[in-house]
């Protein structure tokens, strides 16, 4: 593994951890010669489905791109880039359980969502108005109320 500071191949693993689905391992890793630590993620590659996108278009299973709409949802939130990490994982587990070659992007979603709702309602509120597509203010206290109701559970 490269280091991305000084270039150097050698490096040395701290420690290692399973994921809580035990499907992914974290590893630190120092670098020998500059010690800066790094964190890598160790996965099957598998063959990812195409997403069928809301305009009937499809592209490639994107990891980052669902990555990139968690992280600007969770801009200035306290949510650790592990439970982002797993809501990603999360999202590629349902795209993989369906079981198709393709799948709709809601399932997608959906599954992101889900997450997102139990891990900070201001994130989980930022990521529905884009996903959902919210027109206006209406749907925003909507679905503040339902978030407050099933608080209140």
């Amino acid at each position: 593994m490269k280091c991305p500071s000084c270039g150097s191949l050698e490096s040395r693993v701290i420690d290692s951890r399973l994921t809580k689905e035990g499907d992914i391992i974290r590893r630190r890793r120092e670098c020998a010669e500059c010690q800066r630590r790094v964190t890598t993620y160790e996965r099957i590659e598998e063959s990812l489905p195409l997403i069928i996108k809301k305009n009937g278009g499809r592209q490639a299973f994107s990891r980052a791109k669902i990555m990139a709409g968690i992280e600007k949802a969770c801009h200035k939130r306290p949510v650790s880039a592990e439970d982002r990490d797993e809501l990603v994982e999360e999202a590629v587990r349902v795209a993989m359980a369906v079981g198709e070659n393709e799948v709709p992007s809601s399932v997608v979603g959906e599954a992101v969502i889900r997450g997102m709702k139990d891990l900070d309602d201001v994130a989980y509120v930022r990521y529905a108005s884009v996903y959902r597509e919210f027109g206006d203010l209406t749907h925003f206290i909507e679905e503040l109320n339902n978030l407050v109701k099933s608080r209140n559970k």
